[in-house]
């Protein structure tokens, strides 16, 4: 068994169009088709990479009711 690979996109009334292939007329074949995930589809591992970073009041001192000292 020969295989031979395709990628093309299905339109938008559903219909795929194979063109160009290396196959004689009246040759048997089995189509199997196998969809590629797009990558709107993939959840992203960082959801908030890119997104701008906002600091109110950086200097200010974090929970210093905390320390034993003051």
């Amino acid at each position: 068994m020969q295989a031979y690979r395709h990628e093309t996109i299905i339109l938008h009334n559903g219909t795929l169009t194979l063109r160009d292939l290396p196959l004689q007329a009246g040759e048997k074949v089995e189509v199997i088709i196998i969809v590629q995930s797009s990558p709107e589809r993939v959840k992203p591992n960082y959801p908030l990479r890119g997104l701008p970073v906002t600091y109110i009041d950086p200097t200010e001192p974090i929970a210093e009711a905390d320390w034993e000292a003051v």
